[in-house]
């Protein structure tokens, strides 16, 4: 029979780490957003305007992704988060069953 050993502690540890390192995620899109999604172009001409369109457009499209990966991120660490609260509630009922 294969046994499975958890630390709960170590799950509820790695679920914080995740959720800082989304905070940081998410804070560092947010700083970059401003620059990147509002370009200016750097003449007056056609093609500067195009280009800074383009470079707007491209950061408008890295803002939605990024908002989506930081949306399964904090998923995952809810998801451990959870996976660590049940791994600790059922050692508990386990040491209180084998207490009996």
């Amino acid at each position: 029979m294969s046994f499975v050993t958890v630390s709960s502690e170590q799950l509820s540890a790695a679920a914080d780490n995740l959720q800082s390192i989304t905070a940081a995620l998410s804070a560092g899109n947010a700083a970059a957003a401003g620059p990147t999604t509002a370009v200016v172009p750097a003449a007056a001409d056609e093609v500067s305007a195009f280009t800074a369109a383009r470079f707007a457009v491209h950061a408008q499209r890295y803002q939605e992704l990024s908002a989506r990966a930081v949306a399964i991120h904090e998923s995952l660490a809810a998801t451990l988060a959870a996976g660590a609260g049940s791994y600790a509630t059922t050692e508990a009922a386990n040491a209180a069953a084998s207490a009996l």
